[in-house]
């Protein structure tokens, strides 16, 4: 082969070469888009699988949301009412008014007025101890059930079975329109404020009659020590009279205001006149039932 030959083949053998390189090289290019497709896509997925998560998760949210809402609209529309008891049997305490009245509804706050302390001293006095109570107040949750509570059971039996202690006794209860436990708690304090300011002026009575008391019987042993000592000494003990001025009589009255007047002395004796008339007459008037009986005593 010539040297022009060699160099031919050399060149095409270079081209060849060439070419499977750029081949190869455009081979792993597709293949690295392709990969690069399928990943792509993949994330996709992966993306729109968490985002249709979170969409769910959001919703579940929203429902649990909306069911608390509703819950607190629920609770906020349930207003309390209380129902007024006119009646406590003896030994009936606040936790049996609590498992009887429980049943219809939920209760919340219970008072019940004990008696007056009068009544308690008595009751000491004649060996018993047992405390009862007047009347009682009773908070329910919602104020329709304590409607229907009051209007059912007024007037029934406490007990419904006969061995119960409170068989025997009936229910007084009232709902009571547009009362509230603070005006309850207000009346409390007012009526406890009312019984301290009696207690504190009947106290400072007592020991203003106490002070008095004590006071005149000071005096009353100086005035007889003064008096025992005057009579060692033989002098008169000089006693106080009670100073007052008698009141005026009509006549009296009258003359003044003529005088003030300036009435002459026949006006005056004129006027005196007259009094005396009047006052015969109101004396010798007789009332009509007395001239009744004295003309039957006189037919008689």
């Amino acid at each position: 082969m010539s040297v022009e030959e060699e160099k031919e083949a050399e060149m095409s053998d270079d081209l060849n070469s060439l070419d499977n390189t750029d081949m190869l090289k455009s081979e792993q290019g597709g293949k690295e888009n392709a990969s690069g497709d399928v990943a792509n896509d993949g994330d996709v997925e992966e993306i729109d699988e968490v985002m249709a998560g979170g969409h769910g998760e959001d919703e579940d949210q929203k429902d649990e949301g909306d069911e608390e809402t509703l819950k607190e609209e629920k609770k906020k529309k349930l207003m309390p009412g209380i129902v007024y008891l006119g009646h406590i049997p003896p030994r009936l305490r606040p936790k049996h008014v609590r498992n009887m009245l429980g049943v219809y509804g939920e209760i919340g706050r219970i008072f019940l007025q004990p008696e007056n302390r009068a009544v308690r001293r008595k009751k000491k006095k004649a060996g018993s101890n047992s405390s009862s109570f007047t009347e009682g107040w009773v908070e329910f949750r919602d104020k329709r059930i304590a409607k229907r509570v009051a209007a059912s059971l007024h007037n029934t039996p406490m007990g419904n079975r006969k061995r119960s202690r409170f068989s025997s006794d009936l229910w007084s209860i009232k709902y009571l329109h547009r009362f509230q436990w603070c005006h309850l708690s207000e009346r409390l304090a007012y009526e406890q404020t009312v019984y301290h300011q009696r207690l504190r002026t009947e106290i400072s009575q007592a020991k203003r009659e106490t002070n008095f008391y004590l006071a005149s019987v000071e005096k009353s042993q100086n005035l007889d020590k003064l008096r025992k000592k005057k009579e060692k000494k033989g002098e008169a003990m000089e006693e106080k009279t009670w100073d007052f001025k008698q009141r005026r009589t009509e006549e009296e009255i009258q003359k003044n205001r003529l005088s003030k007047k300036g009435v002459s002395k026949k006006n005056l004796q004129k006027a005196r006149d007259m009094v005396k008339a009047h006052q015969e007459k109101a004396q010798s008037n007789v009332s009509l039932l007395a001239k009744i009986f004295n003309r039957g005593r006189s037919e008689n």
